[in-house]
């Protein structure tokens, strides 16, 4: 199993928690994206989708982190990433699509790039524009957490949420969001920081982190 990955990219971070969580072993072969390199024919031409995280397995190239993740769950079932009870799974599924689906798109690298490179926007302005796009997800999610009165993890255990939540925060902090209104996130990201799958999968400990 080989992960084609960039060491600060939030779902290459996603993934790499999920892969950790579950125990599964794995090489890298990271990708640099400031240098376009998932452009380049040799990586385009496996995955059209031109984008990382991308995991090669059993012959085949895998793409777009959350349909890994949810393969990776039904095709190694030890260490399952979601709940048994159907009620549950979607909770996790709810927020964890939450943040995937809403935040990764207006919050990539090609987006700042092109705020920055082709609308002449400002680095405070682009600053601006990500923490607009986290207050918006990130409160509702926090509100649901308050509603579900959860502890250091969603359920009883780090999961298909937590992976999605992590690299997010990471992100997050990177752009000075405040997450003084966030305490149940904020006790999740703590919580799961402290478990060696949650530092194995770091951007900081990754072979390619600057």
């Amino acid at each position: 199993m080989k992960l084609y990955g960039y060491w600060r990219s939030s779902t290459s971070y996603r993934l790499r928690c999920a892969l950790e969580l579950k125990g599964l072993n794995y090489d890298q072969d990271p990708v640099n994206l400031l240098e376009s390199a998932q452009k380049g024919e040799a990586f385009a031409s496996r995955n059209p989708f031109a984008t990382v995280p991308m995991l090669e397995y059993d012959r085949r190239d895998r793409a777009q982190s959350m349909a890994i993740i949810e393969w990776l769950d039904e095709r190694f079932t030890e260490a399952p990433l979601l709940p048994v009870s159907v009620e549950e799974r979607f909770t996790a599924r709810e927020l964890a699509y939450a943040i995937a689906t809403e935040l990764h798109a207006p919050l990539n690298l090609p987006v700042l790039k092109y705020l920055k490179n082709e609308l002449g926007h400002s680095q405070e302005e682009i600053d601006t524009w990500y923490r607009h796009w986290l207050a918006k997800t990130l409160n509702p999610v926090e509100q649901r957490l308050e509603q579900l009165k959860t502890g250091d993890f969603l359920f009883d255990q780090p999961g298909l949420f937590e992976t999605v939540l992590i690299p997010q925060l990471y992100n997050a902090r990177r752009f000075e969001y405040d997450l003084t209104a966030s305490p149940r996130m904020v006790q999740i990201e703590q919580a799961c920081l402290a478990l060696s799958a949650f530092k194995r999968a770091h951007p900081d400990n990754q072979p390619d982190a600057a």
